[in-house]
């Protein structure tokens, strides 16, 4: 389980965020919806008997009921408000012409529009259309729009707004920011997790850059800043709008997938993953390829695709819950927001309900949300690697001291001393300690008595030697020690401490030292010095035991 430390400062960037990226837009976002009725585009129409027939305009019936084509729009009733500098705004949707006509009080009507080629002059962030009102005498009193060719997918003009221009060029600003922001942070999280991937090499990594870089262009189109920086036809932008999307839910699939341990998406969980994320990029290519014709058939496919992705959050997090996870609670954390606005955006483009601005744009706020959120989980993630990583380093170090080491008496075994003896730099003294009658202590005092014994002869020469020295049991009774020369190491100094150790059971124990010095580079230079060593050791035995025999150095020693 997480620390609650964890959860509740990312429970508390959560709100911060919403509130940072909720407010300034909801202020950025005013104006006064506009009321609109539907009739459609019969030969001999006009603008001007269009306006004088309000009866032929229905009201009530829900503009994505009327099906694709040619179709005028009425605004019958404009509020106060409209006067010169003042637009009006809709949202972004497929149309090849739009001509705008607008009565004034005079009874004077003209006109403005564009082509989906010339959208984004018009084009603000956040895919709304800007048309600024002709300036006029006479205030504005209605507003006629002539829509050709409309899918009519979301609807043939939504969420027509008045505004003030001074507003609206206010609120551009601080949507700007907010875009500019979210840009900002991603391409600090895409440098922070490839560094981190260079580094630590975690598959996770890779794939949540892939999906940020997706978010950053599903965002560049969805904001509408390539129409206005490119003047891309804008239906164009909206099928890039499509695939941009449907790469970015597919990349989030594969983080997810990355990011959790392999057992979660084991079994079913993962073809069905991978149907999912087949059927997001196939239904996005089609629309991008075949739009306009069959959009009918394949728009419901593609909203069909992410209603199958939110579903299968909830197997997902319930076997990571059955396997209990390390990493449940901060993917819950960090994808909720985004799965229950996705849950909004699905039930609108099945037009479940109207089209929303917030709806249409909840991706920049549930995104940013998500990605500082998921960034958090990386964190806490590596956290927990490093953790693993530090448990495993310990681990591997007590297996390789218990590898290396004696188990009676904790000295290093001749294995380990003889790898870190060989090639030491410099002159090294060696001094190979026998305890003398080793046999009849044990016939005295028993196996257990002779074992403590061995132990507190170890005790005895870790004391006596130097910091940098080499203590091993290299035999049943017999140990080495490797010093560097200068340390001023000497078998008598070893030998005294070794006399002055009180033995278990009160046992008169003693020892004998031979000690020899010279190089230790490689595996004949130990040889020739063990041979050095060893013929001094039998000369201090044979000169009474309880002595030592230092000869000095090895070439003079031969």
């Amino acid at each position: 389980m997480p620390d609650a430390g964890w959860v509740r400062a990312i429970a508390t960037i959560a709100l911060v965020l919403l509130g940072f990226v909720v407010a300034p837009a909801a202020w950025a976002r005013g104006g006064t919806p506009l009321a609109t009725c539907i009739a459609r585009v019969q030969p001999g129409d006009a603008a001007r008997a269009m306006f004088a027939s309000p009866a032929r305009f229905d009201c009530r019936t829900p503009q994505t009921s009327f099906g694709g084509g040619d179709y005028w729009v009425l605004a019958p009733r404009l509020p106060q408000m409209a006067s010169a500098g003042t637009s009006v705004r809709t949202g972004s949707v497929w149309q090849h012409r739009v001509t705008l006509y607008i009565r004034y009080a005079d009874g004077a009507v003209r006109q403005t529009g564009f082509t989906s080629r010339t959208t984004g002059r018009h084009l603000r962030l956040g895919a709304i259309i800007q048309l600024p009102l002709p300036a006029h005498a006479a205030p504005p009193v209605q507003l006629l729009w002539h829509v050709e060719r409309s899918l009519n997918l979301r609807g043939i003009v939504i969420g027509a707004t008045l505004v003030d221009d001074a507003d609206a060029a206010r609120g551009e600003v601080v949507t700007a920011a907010l875009y500019a922001t979210f840009a900002g942070m991603c391409l600090a999280l895409l440098i922070y997790n490839l560094a981190l991937w260079a580094a630590l090499r975690q598959r996770f990594q890779p794939a949540y850059c892939l999906m940020v870089l997706c978010l950053l262009a599903y965002t560049s189109t969805s904001s509408g800043l390539v129409g206005q920086l490119t003047g891309i036809d804008n239906n164009d932008r909206l099928r890039l709008n499509y695939l941009f999307l449907a790469m970015s839910a597919a990349t989030a699939l594969v983080f997810a997938r990355a990011f959790f341990e392999r057992r979660v998406f084991d079994g079913w969980l993962r073809p069905t993953s991978d149907a999912v994320i087949a059927l997001l990029l196939g239904t996005a290519g089609a629309y991008a390829l075949c739009a306009p014709r069959f959009a009918a058939i394949i728009d419901p496919l593609a909203t069909s695709s992410y209603l199958a992705l939110v579903l299968l959050v909830v197997p997902i997090l319930w076997r990571a819950a059955r396997q209990r996870s390390n990493y449940l609670w901060i993917f819950a954390l960090a994808w909720g927001g985004p799965v229950i606005l996705a849950i909004f955006r699905i039930a609108a483009a099945f037009n479940l309900i109207h089209w929303n601005f917030w709806i249409d744009n909840s991706t920049l706020g549930s995104m940013a949300m998500e990605a500082v959120l998921s960034s958090l989980g990386v964190a806490y993630r590596i956290r927990l690697l490093s953790l693993e990583r530090d448990d495993w380093r310990q681990q591997e170090s007590a297996a390789r001291t218990l590898a290396d080491t004696d188990p009676l008496t904790g000295l290093l075994n001749r294995r380990a001393f003889l790898d870190r003896a060989i090639g030491r730099e410099g002159e090294q003294m060696l001094l190979i300690a026998d305890i003398d009658h080793f046999k009849a202590i044990n016939e005295t005092i028993g196996h257990d008595g002779g074992d403590e014994v061995l132990r507190t002869i170890a005790r005895a020469l870790r004391a006596a030697v130097p910091p940098d020295a080499l203590v091993a049991r290299i035999g049943g009774e017999e140990f080495a020690i490797v010093a560097p020369l200068p340390s001023g190491l000497k078998a008598a100094a070893v030998l005294e401490r070794l006399r002055r150790e009180r033995m278990p059971h009160d046992v008169a124990v003693t020892a004998s030292i031979g000690a020899c010095f010279g190089a230790l580079l490689r595996e004949a230079d130990w040889q020739a010095m063990y041979r050095c060593a060893d013929q001094a050791l039998f000369e201090a035995k044979a000169k009474g035991r309880d002595r030592a025999h230092d000869v000095g150095a090895l070439a003079r020693a031969a």
